[in-house]
């Protein structure tokens, strides 16, 4: 994923609201699961950490990335952004 292509899904999800909290149990088998189906619905979602997870966002980040085979957008603070293209409903056209 080149720079520009990571600041254009910046900005679209900048304002989207966190689908899923990360809490004291970590990154589960369900979370990830979740989150695939989640990012083939909308390919672009954003997950909050919440202050009870002793893990770092970036570490999780990384984790549910390469679990999910999707691509880490940013992690800001307690927030972590990722990126997968959808199989089936094609929606973000990523400049090139």
């Amino acid at each position: 994923m080149t720079s520009k292509q990571r600041a254009y899904l910046r900005s679209m999800a900048h304002s989207l609201e966190p689908i899923f909290q990360i809490g004291k149990s970590s990154l589960t088998p369900e979370l990830t699961k979740a989150v695939e189906e989640a990012l083939e619905a909308r390919e672009l979602i954003k997950i909050s950490v919440l202050k009870n997870c002793a893990d770092d966002p970036g570490e999780l980040a990384d984790i549910l990335a390469e679990r999910t085979k999707s691509k880490v957008v940013q992690v800001v603070g307690k927030k972590i952004t990722l990126y997968k293209e959808s199989k089936n409903k094609k929606r973000i056209e990523l400049p090139r």
